[in-house]
């Protein structure tokens, strides 16, 4: 199978992923490939570190990954303000400023809401 085959299907318009015939907002197409690829490292350790919590039963842990889970899906443009709502400007700050977030957290710095 090539890789673009295990791309999911897409609407007309782009703007969403269709899985198992259920809409999801795709990622911000505006977001340097390098940045991307950032942010969905950040993601995925966010929820692995979801997981862990929820085995460890630590609820205050399982909230600051499920933030981070939140910071980094707000950057890649799947929640919030819609990115194509967005300026230029707006998209590129929504990005750049969710993978500071994330890059803080990385470095031990989390605690600080992703609201």
């Amino acid at each position: 199978m090539t890789a673009h085959a295990r791309q999911p299907g897409r609407t007309p318009d782009g703007r969403y992923i269709v899985v198992d015939g259920r809409r999801w907002r795709a990622t911000d197409p505006e977001i340097p490939e390098d940045a991307a690829a950032r942010l969905r490292v950040h993601l995925m350790a966010a929820r692995r570190a979801v997981g862990a919590a929820r085995r460890a039963g630590d609820p205050e842990a399982e909230r600051a990954a499920r933030d981070r889970v939140g910071t980094a899906k707000t950057a890649l443009g799947e929640r919030g303000t819609p990115w194509w709502e967005q300026t230029d400007a707006e998209r590129r700050a929504r990005w750049s400023r969710g993978l500071a977030e994330l890059d803080r957290a990385a470095d031990g710095g989390w605690g600080v809401s992703s609201k």
